[in-house]
């Protein structure tokens, strides 16, 4: 029998009981469901290849996604929003890396020292998940295929936002009594 600790949205440590290795995912996957995390976010984010980055099955870690008003790729992680970045391949004579999706913040006075990345200028950020290079893990991956095994849309191929609805009229005032 294997426990898993996990930190519920309110703050609530709750301890699971699993049966067995192979059902410890699913377990994370139906407590990440509710927004309930098992860990801390390691130092410079979680790594997974970047070809799980499409279909990744982000209730592993208790986040889920989000597309703002405008249109853009976000993941919501323990009430904090993290946008949805593509970096470029790196071949300089310093450092070689391959092409990557980021999901960071900008760094808040709250975020501990060891988790602030610095950026050009005096900027700082935190990275939730970084994907890149690697070989895909199907064990990441939304069950079922929901998505498929094919590569993420590019933006010019990605649905347009829907439009909102127009804001409702406020309704006329009666001239009724409270009835207390």
């Amino acid at each position: 029998m294997l426990h898993i600790e996990f930190l519920t949205d309110l703050g609530a440590k709750v301890t699971v009981d699993v049966d067995s290795a192979d059902k410890l995912l699913d377990v994370q996957r139906q407590y990440g469901r509710l927004g309930w995390t098992s860990g801390q976010v390691p130092v410079g984010g979680y790594q997974f290849p970047l070809d799980n980055e499409h279909d990744f099955d982000w209730t592993l870690i208790g986040a889920r996604k989000w597309t703002n008003p405008e249109g853009e790729e976000m993941v919501i992680h323990k009430g904090h929003a993290y946008r949805r970045r593509e970096l470029e391949a790196v071949d300089s004579r310093k450092m070689k890396l391959p092409a990557a999706v980021k999901y960071s913040r900008g760094a808040k006075s709250t975020d501990p020292d060891h988790l602030r990345e610095k950026s050009d200028g005096e900027f700082e950020y935190v990275t939730l998940a970084i994907f890149r290079g690697g070989k895909r893990q199907e064990r990441y991956a939304i069950p079922g295929g929901a998505q498929g095994s094919r590569p993420a849309p590019s933006a010019a191929q990605r649905p347009a936002p829907a439009p909102r609805p127009a804001p409702r009229p406020a309704a006329a005032p009666q001239d009724e009594e409270a009835p207390f």
